[in-house]
């Protein structure tokens, strides 16, 4: 059981609770909004030290003083995961920081209206999305995998979508392309660093009320489809993804690698 604080009408208390991420560090991607947002100040209230990387300078920071103000560990990175040297300067950072990187969470992408199927697709579009969410990811890995080595282990999340599964989005060429990429990634490091005790996972999220899905959600017509859609009967929020996030991120899933959870409010199930 560990202390942090709490705000209550009477100022801050110090609330006891059980912190399933105590001591590990964590660098979160698109920590700046949406289901990164989500995610970095669940792993800070789990008790890791959070590494906060976006290329959302005010939100980002925004982010790590919300966390701060809850006597909690966070320090935010500006970050674009699809160049190389802004990468290798995030992991440095947070290891010298930290001293080391325990869990990464591959979270970044970018979902554009001007994806489009093939023959009309262009080159800069197909490449400006791949890079951000595929590179990002293989980037990211590349760079804290020398950590997790060191460490001995650690657990490497990445944000997968029903679009790199099944043929659900036929106008998003570049998105279903690069999510069906992560879910490539991700099955290949899990057989190559299952030995060195590093897990490699990802989170397939549904339909989410997020800033990157607003273009499409913001249309009431669209909304309704689209929630008359899920199995669940409703559009997912960012905390819905907390708790599978947290489960990979912790000791509490050490025999999982490889695997592929579904966040969809049954969407994938029929």
């Amino acid at each position: 059981m560990f202390g942090i604080l709490e705000r209550s009408s009477c100022g801050y208390i110090v609330v006891q609770r059980s912190m399933r991420l105590h001591d590990k560090v964590a660098v979160v991607t698109g920590a700046a909004v949406g289901l990164g947002r989500a995610v970095a100040m669940r792993f800070a209230s789990e008790g890791a030290a959070v590494v906060a990387a976006d290329i959302n300078d005010r939100d980002g920071t925004a982010v790590v003083e919300r966390i701060k103000e809850k006597g909690l560990e966070a320090v935010f990175v500006p970050t674009d995961i699809s160049d190389e040297g802004s990468v290798v300067r995030l992991m440095s950072t947070a290891i010298d920081k930290y001293g080391h990187i325990d869990v990464l969470y591959n979270n970044a992408a970018v979902l554009v209206d001007r994806d489009k199927v093939v023959h009309e697709l262009s080159l800069e579009t197909w490449e400006y999305v791949l890079g951000v969410n595929l590179r990002g990811p293989f980037l990211c890995s590349k760079y804290a995998i020398p950590s997790m080595l060191k460490r001995g282990g650690g657990s490497i999340i990445l944000t997968s979508s029903p679009t790199g599964i099944v043929g659900c989005a036929p106008k998003l060429t570049a998105y279903s392309a690069s999510k069906g990429g992560v879910e490539g990634l991700k099955v290949v490091m899990a057989a190559a660093y299952a030995p060195k005790n590093i897990r490699v996972n990802s989170i397939v999220p549904g339909t989410m009320d997020t800033p990157m899905n607003r273009y499409v959600l913001d249309d009431p017509k669209t909304r309704e489809e689209l929630r008359r859609a899920v199995p669940l009967g409703r559009i997912g929020m960012p905390e819905d993804i907390e708790g599978i996030a947290v489960f990979l991120a912790s000791d509490e899933s050490a025999y999982c690698t490889g695997g592929t959870y579904m966040c969809d409010g049954g969407l994938t199930a029929v």
